[in-house]
């Protein structure tokens, strides 16, 4: 007995499943969006150029003035890092004696004679910052830029570092603790954190801060969804994953709206954190999850949640009713218990089969996680306005969603990933030939990734077995996160090849998208339940696909069967199976 049977007497989505998605579990997307790219604007990085004492006096009427007289440029673009050598002292006393207007007339003539002569020091006494648009940021404050500019790129590492130790921690505890109570816990944990950063008195004490918000970020995103996909059937599955994604990317969207109005870091870490306590008020609307419930044997309260389910859903509910319901909890329970056994990580590699699919979906899935958080924190460094880039990054989203939720019914899994991943490949690549659309090409790339980040972890929990699926997406998952480690880095290294990351992101996107036609097809395919089932699926490819064409039109009748068929076929997999597996359909 299955407990999706179960649910279909409550009613697998009905009413009250549709309360709690959209009044509860969509909004919860927001912590994620908004914890994990806020930082991109904490600690933003204005233009700045080097501060001479002697001219502040000029600084806030002619600023002009003062970068043409102290600060050398390179193709009409001012250093930032360095500054003239010059005795600024006398030319105080020099400008003293001119009135403004003759001097920005004279200005031009004296340094073209001058510049080439003038030795090119670096900063000796901090800088000016342009607060046009930021007010006030982490890079402001403490000065992180230049030889310090790398500690705006550690904090980003050290934020990564922190969601891999909390996606290896928190994963046990949404097993340990439940759905509910971990996802409040967690929540509580990244407010304070967060909003408590607005109050750091040096950069260590922030970046503390910021690697325990990193701890919950992926486990507030994965509480909710987890959640979503255990209090609905099997064909709603599909839809809950998508919705996330909308509630992710509209999460985005909002955050940039945010930053436009909010400017000033500590306000701004504030205004991300202290807002989200109203999720607070849902705690006895979200229910804990009955699947979880039968599954540590709390029967008693997994009956109240589907009874109260029942209710909500339109279905009558009599004792006749809660008696057949209890009989087939308890009849479930039953037989989950006998067939549970220990598995552990080494599981996922005994098998040949088993060995090249974990290998190949952890490969995937650093590959999406690197690339889709390299883009994100690689948007304000398209040029122009920082903010209405990071919106378009989170708005491109939302449609690649709406054509690929009917695109995962009718053409399947394997070949939507492989494609996705391709097309954002290609043209995050393409910005290299292309610098002048590079914006164009960006949302694209954003576009493909974000399709293949919906179609990756359905794929993988399809081919995962059921003894090991959660196990195996949580090793894949956490693999993964070494890629919000890199990533920072790799964009530092763009900072003088801007198309350079890129070009990195591209390249492995594309590798990742070959890799996917290796995996075999799942739509309409039972979920495999062990390890020897999960064994039992071969790989497939394009080329698997040819030869299996060719033999079809060449093989002569026969008793005995082709070795090929015979090495394949297995008594949980036919050769109708593993047509369908190599990109055929059953019909």
């Amino acid at each position: 007995m299955d407990f999706d049977e179960v649910l279909k007497e409550v009613g697998s989505f009905g009413l009250y499943q549709k309360i709690v998605i959209c009044s509860v579990l969509l909004p919860a997307a927001l912590p994620c969006a908004f914890h994990a790219y806020s930082q991109l604007f904490i600690a933003a990085t204005p233009q700045h150029w080097c501060r001479v004492p002697e001219l502040e006096p000029w600084t806030v009427d002619y600023v002009q003035l003062v970068k043409n007289l102290s600060i050398p440029r390179k193709s009409g673009v001012y250093a930032e890092c360095s500054m003239f050598a010059r005795n600024y002292s006398d030319l105080v006393r020099y400008l003293e004696y001119r009135p403004p207007i003759d001097l920005l007339r004279q200005q031009a003539e004296h340094l073209i004679k001058t510049e080439e002569s003038v030795q090119v020091v670096p900063c000796q006494h901090g800088w000016h910052y342009d607060k046009s648009i930021y007010p006030s940021t982490v890079v402001q404050e403490w000065n992180l830029v230049c030889d310090r500019s790398y500690y705006v790129t550690l904090a980003l590492v050290i934020f990564g570092l922190g969601g891999l130790l909390g996606n290896y921690v928190f994963g046990y505890l949404v097993d340990l603790w439940g759905r509910r109570p971990s996802f409040y816990a967690y929540l509580l944990l990244e407010i304070v954190a967060c909003a408590a950063s607005a109050f750091a008195w040096n950069y260590y004490s922030w970046l503390g801060l910021r690697f325990v918000v990193g701890l919950t970020v992926p486990a507030i995103l994965a509480s909710p969804y987890v959640l979503a996909i255990e209090l609905v059937g099997p064909e709603r599955r599909v839809f809950c994953t998508i919705v996330s994604n909308i509630a992710y990317s509209m999460g985005l969207v909002v955050l940039a709206g945010v930053v436009y109005l909010v400017r000033d870091w500590r306000d701004l870490s504030l205004a991300v954190s202290l807002p989200l306590l109203m999720l607070f008020s849902c705690f006895f609307v979200l229910p804990e999850s009955p699947r979880w419930l039968m599954a540590v044997g709390q029967t008693k309260r997994a009956i109240r949640i589907l009874k109260v389910m029942a209710r909500v859903n339109g279905v009558r509910v009599n004792r006749e009713f809660m008696e057949r319901l209890q009989l087939r909890l308890v009849s479930t329970q039953a037989a989950e218990a006998a067939a549970t056994a220990h598995y552990g990580i080494l599981d996922l590699f005994r098998g040949t089969n088993m060995r090249r699919k974990t290998l190949i979906i952890t490969f995937i899935w650093f590959a999406n996680t690197s690339v889709y958080v390299g883009l994100s924190y690689y948007a304000p460094a398209l040029g122009g306005d920082e903010i209405w880039n990071f919106f378009l990054a989170g708005a491109v989203e939302m449609p690649t969603y709406l054509l690929l939720w009917p695109g995962l019914s009718y053409f399947g899994r394997r070949w939507i990933l492989f494609i996705s991943m391709l097309v954002g490949g290609v043209a995050c690549v393409a910005t290299f030939l292309y610098p002048d659309i590079t914006l164009l090409l960006y949302c694209i790339g954003k576009m493909g990734i974000s399709s293949s980040f919906v179609v990756l972890p359905l794929l993988a929990s399809e081919l995962y077995p059921t003894v090991v699926r959660g196990l195996g997406m949580s090793f894949s998952s956490v693999v993964a996160m070494i890629g919000p480690i890199v990533i920072p880095i790799i964009n530092h290294m763009g900072q003088q090849m801007l198309a350079l990351p890129l070009i990195i992101m591209g390249c492995l996107l594309i590798l990742g998208g070959f890799a996917s036609l290796l995996l075999p097809e799942t739509r309409g395919r039972n979920l495999p339940q062990s390890l020897e089932q999960g064994e039992a699926v071969p790989l497939s490819c394009l080329l698997c696909c040819c030869m299996e064409r060719s033999n079809k039109k060449t093989r002569r009748p026969s008793t005995v069967r082709p070795k090929v068929y015979q090495r394949v076929e297995r008594p949980a997999v036919t050769l109708l199976n593993f047509l369908t597996v190599c990109g055929y359909s059953q019909t």
